[in-house]
């Protein structure tokens, strides 16, 4: 048995890709529990994760897969909070999505995914955002 966090943010193709990368994991169907993360930075209407497009596509294409899933959500700044969600849920991996952006974009607004990926003890492995057909 292993687990593995995925951060979700509010991006269906995003959500999806890091789904089927996950389901594609060596045991997955024998084992693993893929634990759905959305950290939410704004949240008045008080949505849960389970509302959430991208949570619930993400989520069949992993059962459809014959994965295990749990929810899990954080209100916050979303590096720490998915770092600390790994933790919360005992996570073998955290698994990512980033978007494409300008390296001075990235100077100036930071990115979720390098926060992750330095902030954390845990293996984190990046799903590129699938190309439009």
């Amino acid at each position: 048995m292993y687990d593995v966090l995925i951060a979700i943010d509010d991006d269906e193709a995003r959500a999806t890709a890091q789904a089927r990368a996950v389901a594609d994991l060596p045991g997955a169907e024998a084992g693993l529990t893929a634990h759905l993360c959305h950290v939410f930075t704004d949240n008045p209407e008080g949505a849960s994760v389970n509302q959430l497009a991208a949570v619930r596509r993400a989520r069949e294409a992993l059962e459809a897969a014959g994965v295990a899933v749990a929810h899990h959500e954080a209100s916050g700044d979303p590096g720490p909070e998915i770092v600390d969600a790994a933790a919360d849920v005992d996570a073998d991996a955290i698994c990512v999505s980033g978007r494409k952006r300008r390296p001075s974009g990235k100077a100036v607004f930071g990115s979720v995914t390098q926060d992750v990926i330095l902030s954390s003890d845990l293996p984190v492995f990046a799903v590129p955002k699938p190309t439009p057909e």
